[in-house]
C-alpha cells in the first residue's frame, strides 16, 4: 500500500514539474515568475513542490498543470458535479 502512495505523492508530481518547467520554457522562467533561484526549482525535483508554490505555478501554466497533479496529497481531485 504504502508503495503505490509513494508513487502518487512523489513520482507524478515530478512529471507535472517537468511539464510546467516544459510550459513554461525553462527552469529558469519558472523560477523567475516565482521570484525564486533556479537551484531551488532544481531541489523540487528531488523532494517535492512547497505548497506555497503549487497555485503559482498552477497559474502561470494557464492551469495547464493543475494544483492537484502538483501535490495530490493536500489537493485532492475535484469532484465532476453533473
Amino acid at each position: 500500500m504504502f508503495d503505490i502512495y509513494k508513487q502518487i505523492v512523489y513520482k507524478f508530481p515530478m512529471e507535472s514539474l517537468k511539464k510546467a518547467i516544459e510550459i513554461i520554457g525553462s527552469q529558469s522562467k519558472l523560477a523567475k515568475k516565482l521570484d525564486i533561484t533556479p537551484m531551488a526549482v532544481s531541489q523540487w525535483k528531488k523532494r517535492r513542490v512547497p505548497d506555497w508554490a503549487v497555485l503559482p505555478i498552477e497559474k502561470a501554466t494557464n492551469g495547464q498543470v493543475s494544483r492537484h497533479e502538483l501535490r495530490p496529497d493536500i489537493y485532492p481531485p475535484e469532484k465532476q458535479h453533473k
